[in-house]
């Protein structure tokens, strides 16, 4: 732990203190924008855990709130190695946390500062992880949309965690603005996502292919003063070629780069997969080239330009020789010589027309045959390939009748000339009317999609009616007549949104105003009781839980009504200020040293206040507030005057945890 925490630690409210009555803080160890992360300890399931709690100047933020929990919602959906786990969540009163799996290790960007630029085969060690991370969550529906070093973890084992999803967002067509989509640095964001444009997975492909470039060059592609000068490069401005700071990168593995980092999202890596693969090619024979399209071609063969493919090696020509013999200067040796020479050429002569083994088959580049038709591949390529369609035509949505749609080999790598070419060939588009699909379990639902040929997009929702892991609706809807190939998306339910009410404050409320009032913020009335009371009939004058608790909707509250009765009685409530306690005790009130009320299960840090009430006669009394059955608070209260007066306060003992 560095200095800074250290001293943070000293005067940090948390360490030392004990989280929902079962994570024990031990040390705080990272201070993000709008939270901080500590090292802790689960007394419970006896493992060491990490502890991000939402920072107190941002409670009062429903944005920020809002951010702190989509994180906690977009993790806990997730289940991947490469991806930081989730254990617990928590947002109650004063303290906002999410329980998460402790990394031991540091950030990416902490090691790219202490190493400088990478070897090339470890910049795709790291990279190959992270898009395996967000191949995962982007099959689930999240784009993290904060890819950067800063939220890389790296083990001590090489593996790495991605963390910080607090700005991911389900994938949904939302415009923000650039303050909202910039909120990690802009170094690493999109040039959509810096224009405040919609942004979608492959924001998340860009910002990997920059993270890529720094790893390989030490650099980072665009640097200015200032955030803003920043995300303007990012829109208008083109990076330098990264073999231009470190020519020892790997051609192939610069392509790589300069693909995921297009400006144009349209000519980008289309998915994580998609990325993933091109890596493992790379992998497989680092000396690859990825001439693509918009790349600078210039100085490759005219047929590569053409093709715009992979090119793993140019071809090399060696022509065969033949040994020239040297004249025996010996006379008597030259026929001897001679004889032997015709006789040798004579047998090579030979085998060489009867198997000819020194023959040499040319590599040509295979050319890339999706798109036309099966006849015109066979005649256009007829000598220099075989090609044979790999079973019968079958439907596809996207080629027409005829029409090749997969090819075996891929376009852009050598193969011998003669070599067999398998394709498969589209029969047309076929249609297919989609079933009703709610409520059905989404794996089912995406095998039964499979079967007809579509494609399927799963796209997380809240919802209170279908059951988690089922349907909720599709895209096209029910019904509807789609064509072979098309994709359908798939709203799979995550469950309700716990949304959290907070108790008003009921007593005085005329009875029938309490119950409607209650309807109104989500909340149900419950048991009622009535006792006699010098208030107006029909008053009420108890409630649990206290005012200011955050209940779940639908939470029944109990009230105790006024029937009247005499008027030597009356009923005074004293508004009790709560400590910043997270766990849950008894409270206890006691007037001349009998108890009153008490009420358990109550977490002191989600109220402000309890609201204890005292009945008597024109008497003076002495009340004391007991916190599991130590003295809080002690008043002295006049019914005569109907008012009280401080006389003991031991809040001081009361600190968190205490």
């Amino acid at each position: 732990m560095n200095s800074n925490m250290e001293s943070a630690d000293h005067m940090d409210k948390y360490v030392g203190k004990r989280l929902e009555g079962r994570y024990e803080i031990q040390a705080l160890v990272g201070m993000g924008g709008m939270s901080n992360v500590y090292r802790a300890f689960d007394i419970i399931d006896q493992r060491q855990v990490a502890v991000k709690i939402l920072r107190d100047e941002y409670l009062g933020n429903t944005e920020f709130l809002r951010r702190f929990k989509n994180e906690s919602k977009a993790i806990a959906v997730l289940s991947h190695p490469n991806i930081v786990r989730v254990y617990d969540v928590s947002f109650t009163g004063r303290v906002h946390s999410i329980v998460m799996e402790y990394i031991d290790g540091i950030t990416l960007k902490e090691y790219m500062e202490q190493q400088g630029a990478l070897d090339y085969k470890e910049a795709v060690h790291f990279t190959l992880q992270i898009l395996l991370a967000l191949e995962h969550a982007h099959d689930k529906g999240i784009v993290h949309r904060d890819i950067k070093p800063q939220n890389i973890m790296l083990l001590k084992n090489g593996a790495i965690k991605v963390t910080d999803f607090g700005i991911a967002r389900f994938a949904r067509s939302e415009v923000k603005t650039l303050t909202d989509r910039a909120i990690g640095s802009v170094h690493y964001i999109s040039p959509e996502q810096a224009m405040g444009d919609n942004t979608d997975e492959k924001s998340d492909i860009y910002s990997v292919g920059v993270m890529l470039f720094e790893m390989l060059t030490g650099k980072l592609p665009f640097e200015a003063d200032s955030p803003v000068s920043v995300a303007i490069k990012q829109i208008h401005s083109q990076a330098v070629r990264p073999t231009s700071i470190n020519p020892s990168i790997p051609r192939g593995l610069e392509d790589i780069t300069v693909r995921a980092m297009q400006k144009d999202a349209a000519s980008r890596y289309q998915s994580a997969t998609e990325m993933i693969a091109d890596i493992e090619r790379f992998k497989s024979d680092p000396s690859i080239h990825f001439a693509y399209k918009y790349l600078d071609v210039e100085s490759a063969p005219a047929q590569q330009k053409k093709y715009g493919r992979a090119i793993s090696r140019s071809r090399e020509e060696d022509p065969m020789g033949q040994k020239r013999k040297k004249t025996p200067y010996i006379p008597i040796l030259t026929g001897v010589t001679f004889a032997f020479v015709l006789a040798s050429l004579g047998f090579i002569g030979l085998m060489v027309y009867l198997n000819n083994p020194f023959t040499q088959v040319d590599d040509e580049v295979m050319p890339n045959l999706v798109g036309i038709k099966f006849e015109t591949a066979k005649s256009q390529n007829s000598d220099l390939f075989e090609i044979v369609a790999d079973g019968p035509a079958t439907p596809n949505a996207e080629y027409g009748s005829g029409v090749i749609f997969e090819q075996t080999p891929k376009a852009g790598i050598l193969v011998k000339v003669g070599s067999t070419v398998t394709v498969r060939v589209s029969s047309g588009q076929a249609n297919n009317e989609l079933p009703n699909f709610t409520n059905r379990e989404a794996t089912e639902v995406f095998a039964k999609l499979d079967d007809l040929g579509l494609k399927s997009e799963q796209i997380n929702s809240y919802s209170s009616e279908v059951p988690i892991g089922s349907v909720i609706y599709t895209e096209p809807s029910k019904g509807s007549t789609v064509v072979a190939g098309a994709v359908v998306k798939v709203y799979v339910s995550i469950g309700p949104e716990e949304v959290l009410a907070n108790v008003p404050d009921l007593i005085g409320v005329m009875e029938e105003d309490a119950k409607r009032y209650l309807e109104i913020v989500r909340l149900k009335p419950g048991n009622i009781s009535y006792e006699e009371n010098d208030t107006p009939e029909g008053t009420v004058i108890g409630q649990n839980p206290a005012p200011g608790a955050l209940q779940p909707e639908d939470t029944e509250v109990d009230l105790v009504v006024s029937k009247g009765g005499s008027t030597n009685f009356k009923t005074l409530s004293i508004p009790v200020s709560m400590p910043n306690l997270d766990y849950a005790v008894t409270l206890t009130a006691k007037m001349d040293g009998e108890v009153v009320q008490e009420e358990s299960g109550i977490v002191p840090s989600e109220i402000d206040y309890w609201n204890p009430s005292f009945r008597g006669e024109e008497q003076e009394v002495t009340i004391r507030i007991y916190i599991d059955n130590k003295l809080y608070v002690e008043y002295l209260l006049d019914f005569a005057s109907k008012s009280y007066r401080e006389t003991v306060n031991n809040a001081f003992e009361f600190a968190l945890g205490g």
